[in-house]
């Protein structure tokens, strides 16, 4: 199966092509921001690389609001363009997929939410946490993602037994490989939408506002 994977939840971005599983073709950019504008090209780019694809795997969150805007709505596009399906994918799915020996640690994938709390993903729960309130884990834990280095810390200084790992972002062959099995049935469906912990920032008002008195 040959299918494009998208990702723009964090601050970086990526886009890559992955064939039977295997990675043929990606861009990677640690953007921070601007992901609106950098994604489309490289979309393009390992498409002209790589050639036609099946299916489209999209990050879904947690996450930045205007990277997973960007990404969805890129993966939509590109999916009706071409007539193949779009497949959501956590970010902790792709990290999971990234560690699959951890000795009998639970994973905890740990994103910044940007509001001095983090996003953490215990077995696809996911809940918003402030650091100094993190929940005690019942045994060893390995921790994942871009807020990884301060939650392992936070949880160490707890007395807990935590191993810190190197995955930070999804990566494109990670987010396709979930996306495959879940459009197999090997996992249950996810809707391509954006995953949302907390409202986003920016709220339409309750009552359009009236017009002024004439």
């Amino acid at each position: 199966m040959r299918i494009l994977a998208l990702d723009a939840a964090l601050a970086a971005c990526s886009a890559g092509v992955v064939v039977d599983d295997v990675l043929r073709a990606s861009r990677r950019a640690d953007a921070g921001r601007g992901h609106a504008s950098l994604l489309p090209p490289m979309a393009s780019a390992v498409l002209e690389e790589a050639g036609a694809v099946d299916l489209i795997a999209v990050t879904v969150g947690p996450g930045g609001f205007t990277g997973l805007r960007a990404a969805l709505s890129l993966a939509h596009g590109i999916g009706l363009g071409l007539g193949v399906p779009v497949i959501g994918v956590t970010v902790g799915e792709a990290l999971a997929d990234a560690l699959p020996r951890l000795g009998g640690r639970a994973l905890w994938v740990a994103i910044d939410s940007r509001r001095d709390r983090v996003f953490l993903d215990r077995e696809g729960s996911v809940e918003a946490w402030a650091l100094p309130a993190l929940p005690r884990p019942d045994g060893p834990v390995a921790v994942a993602g871009d807020a990884a280095s301060a939650v392992a810390a936070a949880l160490a200084a707890c007395g807990a037994d935590v191993m810190l790992t190197d995955a930070r972002g999804p990566l494109p062959r990670h987010v396709a490989v979930v996306a495959r099995r879940r459009y197999q049935g090997e996992l249950p469906p996810l809707a391509a939408q954006p995953l949302y912990v907390d409202p986003p920032e920016t709220r339409l008002p309750a009552q359009p506002p009236r017009p002024p008195p004439g």
